[in-house]
């Protein structure tokens, strides 16, 4: 069995070396373990430094596109590479590597496709007590939205099977961590969380500017997805918000209409028309988002079995070099 730990990495010359050092080197249940970093438009010379450090799988991209491209850029490359489990792991090392052991092991005994770590945030010193109250938030919003039990959704520490792999498809410019859970979940993967340990920060996060660019960023991912493969339940909350609306509108004009003798109150008559027709014409809206989503589903279908097959690995011939990528 072959294990893949991808680290994305953007301008981690630095803190890289430390990292590739706490990496395991053998583990029980696996055969073979491949590092690969995803220098994500690096210019400090990351690259370089993975090299010379002994990483022989290095994909670049030419500039920088972004925690969730350089996800996606990673899986395909282990895929390629003929990974049977990917491990994803932050450059900074953020995360204790002697838990990767525990991270896979569900995968191993069959009884998971998709893997997160549990930092336990509310144990974590450096985060702040706001910070923390996010990070609970959020995970029990993708909980409901994606109907898995993760308690720690912002874990960058976790593991795929290579099925697992093969169905994810990112489309969020902001991060993967919560997008891959919510379609994990949609897709009926088996997803499971473990207690991992964390390691002393080195270094602040470069994922958001501030707590409010985090939730807004947060928030918008979560609809997005939710609404991509709940469109129907979306747009029908919406509409029957303010269909409901206009309803008591309505009713407000009857009460009148009944109680003054009919005069007057003829402007919640007109915003009660409004609101209904409105709540009405989203929820067609919705039946036409369904109807596209089915579609969807089906191109991702194909997708899978393309990948599925693009991604079937070759073995190097005797004395091939490894290949550094550039996108």
């Amino acid at each position: 069995m072959r294990l893949v730990i991808q680290i994305p990495c953007l301008n981690e010359a630095e803190n890289l070396p430390l990292t590739l050092s706490c990496l395991p080197k053998k583990m029980d249940g696996i055969d073979e373990i491949l590092i690969l970093v995803i220098d994500d438009g690096s210019t400090d010379g990351t690259s370089q430094v993975a090299r010379q450090h002994g990483v022989q799988h290095i994909v670049r991209l030419k500039k920088n596109k972004g925690l969730a491209q350089g996800f996606m850029a990673g899986l395909d490359a282990a895929l390629r590479l003929g990974a049977d489990i990917i491990v994803n792991t932050d450059a900074d090392n953020q995360y204790n590597a002697d838990d990767i052991h525990n991270l896979i092991q569900p995968i191993i005994e069959g009884k998971a496709d998709f893997v997160v770590g549990d930092r336990n945030t509310k144990n974590i010193e450096h985060f702040s007590f706001f910070k923390k109250q996010l990070q609970t938030i959020g995970s029990w919003v993708v909980r409901q939205v994606s109907n898995t039990n993760v308690p720690d959704a912002t874990s960058g520490f976790r593991a795929l099977s290579r099925e697992a792999a093969l169905q994810m498809n990112v489309v969020s410019q902001f991060t993967y961590t919560l997008e891959t859970i919510i379609q994990a979940g949609k897709k009926n993967l088996a997803v499971v969380n473990v207690p991992v340990r964390t390691n002393k920060k080195i270094r602040e996060s470069r994922l958001f500017s501030s707590n409010w660019s985090y939730v807004k960023n947060s928030v918008a991912t979560m609809a997005r997805i939710y609404t991509m493969y709940e469109p129907l339940k979306m747009f029908s909350y919406v509409g029957a918000v303010i269909f409901g609306l206009g309803f008591l509108l309505c009713g407000r004009f009857l009460y009148f209409y009944l109680t003054s003798r009919g005069t007057g109150h003829i402007q919640s008559l007109i915003l009660a028309a409004v609101f209904m027709i409105v709540g009405f014409q989203i929820f067609i809206l919705g039946l036409m988002a369904d109807i596209i989503g089915s579609n969807r589903k089906l191109l991702e279908n194909i997708l899978y079995h393309l990948r599925k097959s693009e991604t079937k690995y070759v073995p190097e011939t005797k004395g091939e070099k490894s290949k550094e990528r550039s996108r």
